[in-house]
């Protein structure tokens, strides 16, 4: 038997945290004898991204001692695979000409997402150390917002001209190829230097050398306009499964490419950043964040949710005289409210996540809804049915589990209507329907679910008492 089928998931993560604890102590040992042999050889045995996590470990002082031990191509490669935050530390422990000379061995994209989180003084001293065509570049793509196409982009692609033949293409990509981030799509441009097809690197190694790149292309081409939300950029790579998309001019100039890393790294933030905001946190906060930051970031929300609590609660109150006559009642009600939320909220994912994948038409949500509708009703049956039972057992009156269970359809009826329409509207009106969604949510399932309980108390209350 192979040893490894011994090997439980338990095994292999304290392994994995072993190996870092052992690599963070030999890194720091590095440090202390100022040995470069031995840090390059620590960064020839780890991948790149973990070896961004070790120094991640590290303190300020000891980011300053470990700086100049670096070769250039692994700092940028550090640098590459680090965090946001961390990637300004590092910039930190740099003067501006060694920073430049690590910048030679990144990838634009890269170099401009660090700047774009450097102080407005600093980012225009590097700049303006840059050779020109850099800083032309660099200064173009600072231009475009960090969340759109533009600001995804780098300008490393390979795009060669339609005449081109196949062995001639060949030899341009090997000259390109090192330079870029995708060497499997190559961009085929006419004369004026406009888009009109691309080709995979397959289907031009398996050419015949004299065959035109015209020829081997296929002009349905994919591509987006610099200011296209990354988002939307995100859903087309991964609805035609493309290494990258390219961005493009009102006239079809190629401007640079967005790679299927980058959209690896937009998802992953977009639905961090959807589910914090589903629990009206915003994703600027962590747990490094200050207590007065936080404070302004989570308060004005808890706020709101109070003031939507009230509502609740000013509707219990126009049913006092009610509760105090059944006291039951008031043990019953909130399983009736907090089975509403609990569904409004499953309703509440999937509309959420449905509206940040695909756009549709009010035609194509309506059979969806009376279809949540119908969930709701046959959710809130069975839910009712053991509530109501439950509930009859318990307080000797079976009026009581009648009500418990017409209440719970209610609700669940409310939850799944206010669950699907909500998330709509808030789209609709140019919100984020991420952001607030729970909180109307909640607040119609909670004063809602409280007027259909007591409501029906109230009505049946002669039979209660």
């Amino acid at each position: 038997m192979d040893e490894t089928e011994n090997v439980t998931p338990d095994q292999d993560q304290f392994n994995a945290e072993d190996r870092k604890s052992l690599h963070l102590r030999q890194l720091r040992d590095i440090i202390d004898q100022q040995d470069s042999q031995a840090l390059s050889a620590l960064y020839d045995d780890v991948e790149p991204i973990d070896f961004a996590l070790l120094v991640e470990d590290l303190d300020d002082e000891e980011l300053r001692k470990l700086t100049p031990l670096m070769d250039d191509d692994e700092l940028a490669g550090t640098m590459e695979n680090a965090e946001d935050d961390e990637r300004i530390r590092i910039a930190h422990a740099l003067d501006n000409r060694r920073l430049l000379t690590a910048f030679g061995y990144m990838q634009k994209d890269d170099i401009v997402d660090m700047l774009s989180d450097f102080p407005i003084g600093r980012r225009k001293e590097v700049i303006n150390l840059m050779k020109t065509d850099d800083r032309q570049i660099i200064t173009k793509l600072l231009q475009y917002p960090e969340e759109s196409a533009g600001g995804l982009m780098t300008t490393a692609y390979i795009a060669l001209k339609r005449d081109y033949t196949a062995e001639y293409a060949l030899d341009k990509i090997k000259q390109i190829g090192p330079k870029t981030e995708d060497i499997e799509t190559v961009y085929v441009v006419d004369a004026k230097g406009c888009l009109i097809g691309y080709a995979d690197l397959r289907q031009i190694l398996a050419a015949p050398k004299g065959r035109r790149l015209s020829e081997i292309m296929d002009d349905r081409v994919i591509s987006v306009k610099p200011e296209t939300d990354q988002e939307e950029v995100a859903r087309l790579v991964s609805r035609y499964d493309l290494n990258s998309i390219p961005v493009v001019s009102p006239t079809m100039q190629i401007l640079g490419v967005v790679t299927v890393d980058d959209v690896i790294d937009v998802i992953v933030d977009e639905y961090n950043e959807d589910i914090l905001e589903l629990a009206g946190v915003s994703k600027e906060e962590n747990l490094d964040t200050t207590l007065g930051e936080s404070i302004r970031l989570r308060l004005p929300w808890l706020m709101i949710n109070l003031l939507t609590a009230f509502l609740a609660s000013f509707t219990v109150k126009l049913f006092e005289s009610t509760i105090e006559q059944v006291v039951a009642l008031s043990a019953i009600m909130t399983i009736i409210s907090g089975m509403g939320g609990n569904a409004g909220t499953q309703t509440l994912s999937i509309l959420v996540r449905q509206i940040a994948q695909k756009k549709r038409s009010a035609k194509e949500y309506r059979k969806p809804f009376f279809k949540e509708l119908l969930l709701g009703l046959i959710d809130g049956a069975a839910t009712g049915l053991v509530t109501g039972t439950v509930v009859t057992f318990m307080y000797g009156s079976i009026w009581l589990g009648v009500i418990a269970f017409i209440a719970m359809i209610g609700n669940m009826l409310v939850s799944s209507f206010f669950g699907f329409l909500i998330p709509l509207i808030l789209d609709r009106c140019h919100a984020d329907p991420a952001v607030s969604s729970s909180i109307f949510v909640t607040t119609a399932t909670d004063v809602l679910g409280f007027f259909i309980f007591l409501g029906l108390a109230k009505v049946f209350l002669p039979l209660l008492v």
